[in-house]
Parts: C-alpha cells; structure tokens; sequence
C-alpha cells in the first residue's frame, strides 16, 4: 500500500465518478481503476460498488475513509513539521474554530500572527461543532478554538483556556427594555428571544441559565448565525444573548442596546483542544503563544 493509492481513493471517495477523479488526479481513468484494484487487493475487501451508473462507498470503504484521511494528514503533517523546524519561513497553519471565534475573536491575532510569520499560509476552517470535531479526529486540522461549552473527551484531548467571552442581552436601539439602566427576569416574558438551533452548545448553555435564574420567554425564533441574529435585533425580530465582543461596533454606534439582566451573568470560556501526547508544528505553537498572550 502506498499514499499515492489512498490519495487516489480519498478523491475517488468524494466525487464518486472515475472521470472526475481522473481529471481531478491530472492522470487516465484506466489509471484510478488500477489504483482502487489494488488498494482493494491490499485489504482484501470491496470499497466500491457500482449499482446502475452511480458508484457508492461499500460498508468497508466507508469504515477505512476516515482512516485513510488520517493517514494522509498525518504524513502530510510530519512533513510541514520537519520544514519548520528549521525556521517558520514556510509552511501551514491549519486549525478549525467556531463562528464568534473565527469571525470575531480571532482576526486580530491572526493578523500580528501573518505579519510576524508571512511565509506562513493560514487555513482556518469555521464550521459547526460536529463538523470541528470530526476534522480534529481526522487530523485534518492539528487544533480547535471553540467555547468550552463543546462537549470534548478528555481522556483523549488537551484543552487549555485563554479567554473569557462574557455573553449580554441585547434589544433594538428604540425598544422599551433600552431606555433602563438594568431589567428583572421576568421582564423579559412577552419578549421573543432569537437563539442559534437546539444543538448549538451556545443555546445549551443559555437554556440552562433560563432554567436556573427563572428567565421565560413568550416565544422564540431559531437563526444559526451569528451576524444574521444581530441584523435581527436591529431590525425588531426580538431579542438575543451573544457575546459583548461581538457587538461592541454596534452598541457604540447605537443600533442597538445592551441590558444587564438584574442577578444574572452569562460567561463561557474559550479554549484550543488537541489530541494529547501530539505533536504540535511550530507554527502552531507559536500561535497559541500568542492566544495565551490574548489582551482584548
């Protein structure tokens, strides 16, 4: 078995279309035919089947992808270490992160981070948890930045916080609740609140707060990103809890206000998770360096 064959299965895996891997590969498809044969050889068992003019992944191919990502990432990996270790001129910085962390937190940092290293090209992935968590296994990134509300296992990963997100309640600029200094819990009953989706560890964790401190709202309204619930409170939909980083720009511009809720905080830690025992490329520690030197 050589990376060449798993490379050309990985691809194969995606498109499912021996044509499009072909041209994808810069090679024949007689060529992606020989290396999936052989790859099959190699193990002893099918990883596709052909069923009219569709091609799909049999059970088995579907249980060996993710180890062949791994395989291929780690090599991958092993080679940008040993580049860098001679000096941070070139190379990969690839991590994934939440959206209020790679929209808002983290831009900054990544700035002073480009302008000290320029040789070295930054891939930050920003998607859902499950997503994040699924890239960290597969070692197509070498860390996360998330919220230590994600549920992560620590017997297998390393996390380490290095900033602490305080979350507000946030109303339209001409809305009742703006004109007080603070407001009780039961104010906020007619309001409707706007929350990313169920299965957001954001929305978790405020719906536990809700239940501890009685908060109860007349209804509420489901949006999953982050600048979209913003633009929402600005024009009227109802209101939201997000972190006061991210809508500093429009609380001094007074599109809209922020109302300390009587008795209530809302705090989330921000953290970066690795596998324990990895080992981490030099770009990657010198960025988290300069995460744990975070000043905002």
């Amino acid at each position: 078995m050589n990376i060449s064959k798993l490379h050309t299965f990985l691809t194969l895996s995606d498109c499912l279309n021996f044509t499009e891997a072909a041209e994808q590969l810069y090679c024949s498809q007689p060529a992606v035919s020989m290396q999936i044969q052989s790859l099959e050889q190699d193990l002893g068992v099918p990883l596709f089947d052909r069923i009219g003019k569709k091609l799909y992944l049999t059970r088995q191919g579907e249980l060996f992808k993710p180890y062949a990502e791994q395989i291929v990432n780690v090599l991958q990996s092993a080679r940008e270490h040993i580049g860098q270790l001679e000096n941070l001129s070139y190379g990969t910085l690839s991590f994934g992160a939440s959206n209020f962390v790679g929209v808002y937190l983290l831009p900054a940092v990544l700035g002073d981070f480009s302008r000290t290293y320029p040789g070295i090209k930054i891939n930050m992935n920003i998607t859902s948890s499950r997503q994040l968590m699924n890239m960290l296994e597969t070692n197509k990134v070498e860390f996360l930045i998330v919220s230590d509300q994600l549920p992560v296992d620590e017997t297998k990963f390393q996390t380490s916080n290095f900033y602490d997100d305080e979350l507000v309640l946030i109303v339209q600029a001409n809305h009742p609740l703006a004109k007080k200094k603070n407001c009780k819990p039961e104010d906020l009953l007619p309001e409707k609140i706007i929350l990313k989706p169920k299965k957001s560890a954001t929305r978790v964790y405020l719906e536990g707060k809700f239940k501890e401190n009685g908060i109860e709202f007349q209804s509420e309204m489901e949006i999953s990103n982050l600048e979209a619930i913003k633009q929402g409170v600005i024009h009227g939909l109802g209101i939201s809890i997000v972190s006061k980083f991210s809508v500093e720009q429009e609380i001094k511009s007074g599109l809209i206000a922020s109302v300390p809720i009587q008795g209530v905080t809302f705090h989330r830690g921000i953290n970066y998770v690795f596998y324990k025992n990895k080992h981490l490329s030099p770009a990657a520690i010198a960025f988290i360096q300069m995460l744990d030197r975070l000043d905002v």
